[in-house]
């Protein structure tokens, strides 16, 4: 296993379920001490510091994404734990398949606040402690193939990833002369607890019509993550990485 991110410390928003505990228990296989954000199954969230080696080498903090003061919080319990932060991984997210015609005001904030305000906002608060450190630094968005591709059914959350699109290439060319790089990791289709439920033809269909023909894991995600966190991705920044087993090349896939 390779050890490339040796007692760096990375935090995780949202890293006690799908992709963001992918992106833990990878990055903690590299070495790495982790801080696990939550604000659910906080029993889940204990287990996990327990296997990955306790609090010398884990901590879970419950921390909501879409208040600034939480993910304030989030990082002085970062540092207070470990002394610094060199990857913070943008994670937490929610999709509520909403069309504009039947949008609601409340929906909309709540998908905004969760996904790009909570972006945003953990990239300043990361980049401010980045600098405060000497610079360097990494920030990591998960963001989707949807911050490119249209969804119909799915307005606000194809603006929210559309919003971290312009936030990973904007943000990383104020902050490259700190030597942070930023950098979003859009997904495709995960198997994630969030789609266990759907129906079995309609994943079928969508197997068939991934070129690689499977489903994404947590894991894979969380070894793409883990790799632009890496010295070996240290000239990239201000993009996205898609991993998507080639479906945005197919039309109609969606």
């Amino acid at each position: 296993m390779s050890k490339a991110l040796h007692d760096k410390v990375v935090v995780v928003t949202g890293g006690n379920s799908g992709i963001g505990e992918g992106i833990v228990r990878e990055a903690s296989a590299q070495g790495a001490r982790v801080v696990i954000d939550y604000v659910s199954e906080p029993e889940h969230a204990a287990q996990m510091v327990e296997e990955l080696g306790g609090p010398e080498r884990a901590i879970a903090v419950e921390a909501d994404v879409s208040s600034v003061a939480d993910l304030t919080r989030l990082k002085d319990a970062a540092v207070e734990a470990f002394g610094r932060i060199d990857v913070w991984v943008n994670n937490a997210g929610v999709e509520l398949h909403q069309q504009l015609l039947t949008l609601t005001e409340e929906r909309y904030d709540l998908q905004m606040a969760i996904n790009l305000k909570g972006a945003t906002f953990g990239t300043k608060i990361a980049a401010e402690q980045f600098i405060a450190q000497g610079g360097g630094g990494v920030v990591i968005n998960t963001s989707s193939t949807h911050e490119d591709w249209p969804m119909p059914s799915d307005l606000t959350y194809c603006i929210s990833k559309g919003g971290m699109r312009m936030l990973a290439r904007t943000a990383g060319v104020e902050l490259g002369p700190h030597g942070i790089r930023v950098v979003n990791v859009a997904p495709g289709a995960i198997e994630t607890p969030i789609n266990t439920g759907d129906d079995a033809a309609h994943k079928a269909a969508l197997r068939a019509a991934i070129p690689l023909r499977h489903l994404g894991t947590p894991e894979q995600m969380g070894k793409v993550t883990c790799f632009v966190a890496s010295d070996a991705a240290a000239y990239i920044t201000a993009t996205t990485i898609f991993a998507d087993g080639g479906l945005m090349q197919q039309p109609g896939a969606t």
